[in-house]
């Protein structure tokens, strides 16, 4: 009656706190929505607008490669028109360069080269547009050697002493049949990297061995591609927190330049195998991404105010209810104290209660695990009981030797039943800790020794098809013996009323180890609860009902599984035990299958 007044007194107070919390989970949904259009937003236009820079500055490179082919093709006709100028032959002829330097430089004006030199039968330069240069002999400058090796005109790429490039078309001077010298032109290609770095963010030109021979940045000339783009200061402490928090919602850069984050950009040059790489940074992308985002983020805080905006007058109306409603709390104040005390008079003997059932549930787990371990125990005490009969009985006849043999055994029987008591601890918890490299044959080999004394009581007839390769899984040896014990046990015990008792042990390996355990005796009747703990077929006092169920929580701890069926659909008799497990990987790293306590 009580509780009845309770919920009757809070109607409102009940109603509220649902809405509140459907409130909260709105507001949460919203900012999770938010989150997620941000996110997609950023993604796509950052993918739309880094797209769209990258078409602009293929077409840039490309506009840029055509104007540096005309530059090229521009220059490379003037050395054919100067190699048949009458003035510069007849001055080659008689030796008269007085006039030479001013016909070359008239000719500059005209043409727009970058410098003319011309260069008599020696290589000794005889006019040029720097007349500080008269007189200067390159007979092994490549862009003289070439032109004497060729009638047409040769370009050659060749350093000059600034640091710089020069480029240059050379051609002979012939005259009735004789070479009076070389006529050498060069193209002023730095007038267009000057108005490339007015635009772009870094431009280089490489040539067909990948050197730079071109660029807006002086340091890259002469390196490869890959060295230029190491060669940069290291960013400070400050660049490189920008550098972060500017990467998080961008693409992954191509390149870096001057610490700086850039896309990069290839077009092929048809002239000499040059390429043009142009590098484009994502400046120009973050700010108009940014400038969306900012716009989506403005919105949302526009809708979470508003919503909080709700909240609040919500939040005033419902403080002015309970304002009302406090007389009434005040009076169930008193109530709720007597409710106190009886509840905590309730935890104490609760408490009680609880501290009898533990207790209990420790007596009820101390009877499994020594239930358990006398069931291990039987068949090593059996064994030893019979091994020593045995050796009673060889030293009556004085056959000491042998019955040392049969006390080996008993004592190797001793060290199982210590390692058998040491896994208490494993009835108790699954998994194991002396996980190990088994070969299955050597774990049924061990067994069907223990097993002997069992075996030899009577007459079975015992096969067993093994491979002659080793079956190797990864688990704990002793523990593996027992289920192969556990299955041979349960199989003599089946085949006690049969005329002509046999035993059938197969192992075999796919994608797993295989061992199966067949017997010919009556089957089992009751498939579905033969692994659940305690139940048994047998007589009161002959079996415990844990052998298998045992049996069938190891093999789960190595990774396995332990099953059962009749032989009838296999067109025999009996049952047959077939026990799985994994194979052993040596290339992966192993470790114990430890379950969770």
């Amino acid at each position: 009656m009580q509780e009845e007044d309770n919920s009757i007194g809070f109607p409102e107070g009940r109603a509220g706190l649902t809405s509140r919390w459907g409130l909260r989970g709105a507001i949460a949904v919203l900012l999770i929505v938010a989150a997620g259009t941000v996110w997609f937003t950023n993604a796509w236009l950052t993918a739309r607008f880094s797209e769209t820079t990258r078409v602009r500055t293929e077409l840039r490179s490309a506009l840029y490669t055509g104007n540096l082919l005309s530059e090229l093709q521009r220059t490379s006709v003037v050395p054919l028109l100067l190699a048949r100028d009458p003035a510069l032959i007849s001055a080659l002829s008689g030796n008269d360069f007085s006039g030479t330097s001013a016909r070359l430089i008239s000719a500059q004006k005209e043409i727009a080269a970058a410098s003319i030199k011309l260069l008599d039968a020696s290589g000794r330069v005889v006019g040029s547009t720097d007349r500080n240069l008269i007189g200067t002999n390159y007979v092994q400058e490549p862009f003289f050697v070439e032109a004497l090796r060729s009638k047409d005109t040769v370009f050659t790429v060749s350093p000059s002493p600034q640091g710089v490039y020069e480029f240059t078309y050379s051609r002979t001077v012939v005259s009735d049949g004789r070479t009076l010298g070389v006529v050498v032109v060069g193209a002023d290609l730095t007038r267009l990297v000057r108005s490339w770095a007015g635009i772009s963010d870094a431009i280089a030109v490489t040539d067909s061995a990948g050197q730079i021979i071109l660029s807006t940045e002086p340091r890259w000339r002469g390196l490869t591609l890959p060295e230029a783009l190491a060669v940069r200061s290291a960013p400070s402490a400050i660049a490189r927190a920008f550098q972060v928090t500017a990467d998080w919602a961008a693409t992954p850069a191509d390149a870096y330049v001057q610490g700086r984050a850039v896309m990069q950009s290839e077009t092929r040059i048809p002239f000499r195998g040059w390429k043009m790489i142009a590098f484009t940074t994502y400046e120009s992308v973050r700010e108009r991404v940014n400038a969306v985002l900012a716009m989506v983020i403005m919105g949302f805080a526009i809708l979470l105010a508003a919503v909080f905006y709700l909240l609040s007058r919500r939040a005033r109306v419902e403080s002015a209810a309970w304002m009302r409603e406090s007389a009434d709390l005040r009076a169930l104040n008193m109530r709720l104290t007597r409710e106190i005390a009886e509840r905590e008079r309730m935890q104490k003997e609760l408490r009680v209660a609880e501290q009898t059932v533990q207790q209990s549930s420790k007596l009820a787990a101390l009877g499994e695990m020594s239930a358990g371990v006398s069931h291990e125990l039987n068949q090593p005490l059996a064994a030893m009981k019979t091994y020593l009969a045995g050796a009673r009985l060889l030293l009556q006849r004085g056959r000491a030797e042998e019955a040392q043999s049969s006390f080996q055994r008993i004592d190797d029987l001793v060290e199982r039943m210590g390692a058998i008591t040491r896994q208490l601890k494993s009835y108790a918890r699954k998994g194991g800790e002396a996980f190990e490299p088994v070969d299955l044959r050597a774990a049924l080999s061990s067994a069907l020794v223990m097993m002997e004394p069992q075996l030899r009581s009577r007459t079975i007839r015992l096969q067993r098809t093994i491979p002659r390769y080793p079956v190797m899984v990864y688990c704990d040896r002793i523990r593996l013996e027992q289920i192969i014990i556990n299955l041979l046990r349960n199989a003599v015990d089946a085949i006690k009323g049969v005329r002509d008792p046999a035993i059938e042990i197969t192992v075999s390996s796919g994608s797993h180890a295989f061992l199966s355990v067949r017997d010919n005796g009556p089957g089992v009747s009751d498939l579905e609860n033969l692994f659940e703990p305690f139940f048994t077929t047998k007589k009161p006092g002959e079996g415990t009902g844990l052998g298998l169920a045992i049996s069938s929580g190891i093999a789960a701890d190595f990774g396995g599984r332990l099953t059962a069926h009749n032989a009838l659909d296999e067109g025999g008799r009996g049952a047959v035990f077939e026990l799985e497990l994994p194979l052993h990987d040596p290339g992966q790293k192993a470790g114990p299958r430890l379950a969770a306590e």
